[in-house]
């Protein structure tokens, strides 16, 4: 088998593939057997038929079209091989020979994507700033608020709904007059913006029993995007009381007798968290740093296809102004990915 390559672009490349006959016999032999497996013939038994006759049957195109179907991917690797491209998506094929008489060859080409070469700019001694690791009381605080939540019981009070209180509701949707969905006694966190847009607004000063109408996009389903009639009802307000940070709390949250043990190992958590957020602004900046100094060509075929995947799940085709966000997205994140992998093809860094 002889293969070329030619380079139609930075990131696509045509292949010209040419095998003897003699390569393709072994693929014309098993088409030849797939074939007698599935046709009767009186008076051979099944899977005995001779060529000559299978031939007569079926007509010698359609056991070269058989052959050549189930070879093509194997050639189309070969040819990978002998020509060290990177073939990223899917290759397009035009068979240009097709070897109907004994001794010719089979022609093809393909036209496929492929991973951009690049050149890496030298990246020893990059230096970048980082924000300086400092642990102040409100990280310290954040950290003990976080865990006195944990511990933290909901307590009913009688009074209107603030932003914070813990609400039981029943929820309901409809679009033109057909209902969409409803749920009862779901418990919701006032304020923390994961339910319907606009249902914060709504809940904020309603008591319990009350009950009030609200227009909002729906959040998922097949009618994801439309505005539907919204109507929700408080069934009861709670507040959650935290404990009192003391000796008998730090005892019960953790493996400390003080309270004062207690902070210290938070203040150490909070100065291990912000080595870590330094460790991952480190990383960040040094990617950015390459990005902007390294000639990236991206496929445009690959690129669409993510686009048109994208949008396609979210049933948002004709959405131009989100397209050109995904776009933007896209471009980014295929970028990084052939940056990362000939970073680790340079450092030969492996699982």
């Amino acid at each position: 088998m002889k293969s070329a390559v030619e380079n139609l672009s930075p990131t696509r490349v045509k292949l010209t593939v040419e095998v003897p006959s003699e390569e393709l016999q072994p693929h014309v032999d098993a088409a030849l057997k797939t074939i007698g497996s599935q046709i009767q013939v009186p008076g051979f038994r099944a899977g005995k038929v001779p060529a000559r006759i299978i031939e007569q049957r079926v007509g010698k195109g359609a056991v070269i079209q058989e052959a050549v179907n189930e070879a093509l991917p194997e050639f189309f690797g070969k040819a990978v091989d002998e020509t060290g491209v990177s073939p990223i998506g899917q290759p397009e094929v035009d068979i240009t020979e097709v070897p109907m008489a004994d001794g010719e060859q089979l022609k093809f080409t393909v036209e496929v994507d492929v991973r951009p070469e690049i050149t890496l700019p030298d990246y020893d001694g990059i230096e970048i700033t980082v924000d300086n690791l400092e642990v102040t009381d409100e990280d310290v605080e954040a950290k003990l608020t976080e865990l006195r939540e944990r511990f933290g019981t909901l307590v009913g009070v009688d009074r209107a709904v603030e932003t914070g209180d813990f609400v039981s509701i029943d929820l309901k949707a409809e679009i033109d007059g057909d209902e969409i969905d409803s749920v009862e006694g779901v418990s919701y966190e006032v304020g923390s913006g994961n339910m319907l847009q606009g249902i914060d607004e709504a809940l904020v000063g309603m008591t319990a029993g009350e009950t009030k109408d609200f227009t909002a996009p729906l959040a998922g389903g097949d009618q994801a995007g439309q505005d539907a009639s919204c109507t929700v009802t408080v069934q009861s307000v709670k507040v959650r009381e935290l404990p009192e940070v003391d000796d008998d709390f730090a005892q019960m949250a953790s493996e400390f007798d003080t309270a004062d043990e207690l902070r210290a190992d938070l203040a150490k958590q909070a100065e291990q968290a912000k080595k870590f957020e330094q460790g991952i602004q480190a990383r960040d900046k040094v990617l950015d740093h390459l990005l902007d100094n390294t000639e990236i060509p991206l496929p445009e075929g690959i690129v669409e296809a993510e686009i048109h995947q994208h949008l396609e799940q979210e049933g948002r085709l004709e959405d131009d102004e989100h397209r050109a966000e995904v776009d933007e997205s896209t471009r980014k994140t295929l970028t990084t990915q052939f940056l990362l992998d000939a970073l680790a093809t340079a450092e030969e860094i492996e699982v």
